[in-house]
């Protein structure tokens, strides 16, 4: 089974959609086919000639919205470079070339081939309205896809933020902690002081340096792996991290900063409290086209923190794991008197 290529995400916030995708031809399409219908209502012809005259009318927009993709297709990477307004007016002037050229090309074949294609308007009066309606049309369309690109790139920056707003999650006892552990390992083991110190060197280089881009599973559970090396010097025995992950592919594509803040949460809101410490699990599935990864941990009874860490690390996963993925992923949370787990589920997609 092969797995999708992640699209990239400064396709995100491109302005204009990719015309050479059958999907988009798809869609503009069934658009055309319904302006061509719209069309023909419009123009009050007996009902007894109406599915002639939509034959015609959609034989002609037809032709215009495949061979206005086919230009869009041809042209997209130079228009986005140029910007949006430029893209805009560009984009306008190039589609309303195509169908005044086609309207003529049209109209001259009316002229060849009266018994087989007829045009009641005159030569000046079709390219008029083909002119006007089209402009109407074209520009109604731009719009669209400019207040869509807004809006996606609304998400993006949101997204981009809320990745901040994470990496700012690092708490200061965590870290004020981890720094008191090496402190001592110093005096009585300076090796492992050593590693400790590149553990965390390690960690808070992931933390920052990560982006709304996504990383491999294999690079996650490693940044996953090092806080729990960490977290093992302060907690010692009581700690203890079951990781059955031998069945996910290592090169799968998933967000960044996703495993280790809910291992974090894990640690914090579950083993920390308990006063014998406890396991947490971590799991991972393949399938079909899709991932499982399960997070759970026993919880204390009687005994909880304030949940806003716990449930804003949740809350960003969640809106990055629905910007990445849309509704083919989701983040379930399952939780008991005794037991506190949280299941990833996502396409498995490798990068380009």
């Amino acid at each position: 089974m092969s797995a999708a290529p992640v699209a990239q995400d400064k396709g995100t916030q491109a302005y204009l959609p990719d015309f050479c995708a059958a999907a988009t031809v798809f869609v503009v399409v069934v658009i055309a086919e319904l302006i061509a219908i719209l069309l023909t209502l419009a123009a009050h012809r007996p009902q007894s000639l109406f599915l002639v005259e939509l034959a015609r009318v959609s034989l002609f927009v037809q032709w215009l919205a495949v061979l206005s993709c086919g230009v869009m297709c041809m042209f997209r990477s130079k228009l986005e470079s140029t910007g949006k307004t430029r893209a805009f007016v560009l984009s306008f002037l190039i589609l309303e070339l195509v169908c005044l050229v086609l309207a003529e090309f049209s109209f001259q074949l009316s002229q060849a081939f009266p018994d087989f294609i007829r045009i009641n308007d005159t030569h000046f009066a079709f390219i008029l309205r083909t002119f006007a309606i089209s402009s109407i049309v074209i520009a109604l369309a731009m719009r669209y896809l400019y207040v869509s690109s807004e809006w996606r790139r609304s998400i993006v920056l949101e997204a981009q933020a809320r990745i901040s707003a994470l990496q700012a999650l690092i708490r200061p006892h965590f870290l004020f902690n981890s720094m008191n552990t090496i402190a001592s390992l110093t005096r009585t083991d300076p090796r492992q002081a050593e590693e400790a110190v590149e553990d965390l060197s390690d960690l808070l280089r992931a933390n920052l340096g990560a982006s709304g881009d996504r990383t491999s599973l294999k690079e996650e559970l490693e940044v996953a792996a090092i806080y729990q090396r960490i977290e093992k010097l302060r907690l010692g025995d009581r700690l203890s991290v079951r990781w059955d992950v031998a069945e996910l592919p290592m090169r799968a594509q998933i967000p960044s900063l996703t495993i280790q803040p809910l291992l974090e949460n894990a640690i914090y809101h579950g083993i920390e409290l308990l006063p014998d410490g406890g396991e947490v699990h971590v799991t991972g599935k393949r399938d079909d086209k899709y991932l499982d990864i399960t997070i759970s941990n026993p919880l204390a009874h009687g005994e909880k923190r304030a949940k806003g860490g716990n449930q804003m690390a949740l809350a960003n996963i969640r809106q990055r794991f629905e910007l990445a993925y849309g509704s083919r992923a989701s983040v379930d949370v399952d939780a008991s008197d005794s037991n506190y787990a949280v299941r990833l589920r996502f396409p498995h997609e490798i990068a380009a």
